[in-house]
């Protein structure tokens, strides 16, 4: 049963995320709140492994997700129903590629889409922010404005941002940088 769910949301995810695979993001935390198979801080880790690895970033958040969720295959399940719903539209169009290149029906469907896009992703952003930068309950707990924030990972988080942008380096490096960082300095 688990896997025919599992199969479910996937595919719904696959369908609806928009935008490349960070688009799947909000679907994962959609899929976390109300199944329970993993955490938003797993979901965090997802991105980790999967942003350090070879491969789309989507699929193998999926192939992730699907193997915390329900081992060897779940992991594949996953995978496929994730990509299950792209390879069928891309087949379609393809095949009526000519009728829908200047339909003006598509063309707004894409000018819609970008936006919502842009603004699911940043959603998402923010929520690996929260759970990666953010210690709300220290911050409850103790009251002080000092304790809301994980400095260390914070100072991290805007030295890679500002390396990215001014050095220009492989993003390859930066995952390094930031991985032996984390060993070190025990985040």
């Amino acid at each position: 049963m688990i896997l025919l769910k599992l199969m479910f949301e996937f595919i719904k995810t696959g369908l609806f995320s928009v935008g490349g695979g960070l688009a799947t993001l909000p679907f994962l935390y959609e899929m976390s709140d109300s199944t329970g198979w993993f955490t938003h801080a797993d979901i965090a880790d997802m991105i980790a492994v999967s942003e350090s690895t070879p491969g789309a970033i989507g699929i193998n958040m999926s192939t992730y997700a699907g193997f915390k969720t329900a081992g060897v295959p779940g992991g594949i399940l996953a995978t496929l129903a994730l990509a299950l719903p792209s390879v069928i539209i891309i087949l379609i169009i393809a095949r009526f590629l000519n009728k829908f290149r200047d339909n003006k029906l598509v063309e707004g469907a894409f000018y819609g889409l970008r936006p919502a896009s842009i603004a699911m992703i940043t959603a998402a952003g923010l929520n690996v922010a929260k759970v990666a930068l953010v210690n709300i309950p220290a911050f409850q707990q103790s009251g002080s404005l000092s304790d809301l924030f994980i400095w260390k990972a914070l100072i991290l988080a805007v030295l890679i941002f500002v390396g990215q942008r001014k050095l220009k380096w492989s993003p390859v490096l930066f995952i390094a940088i930031s991985a032996a960082v984390g060993v070190i300095f025990k985040f």
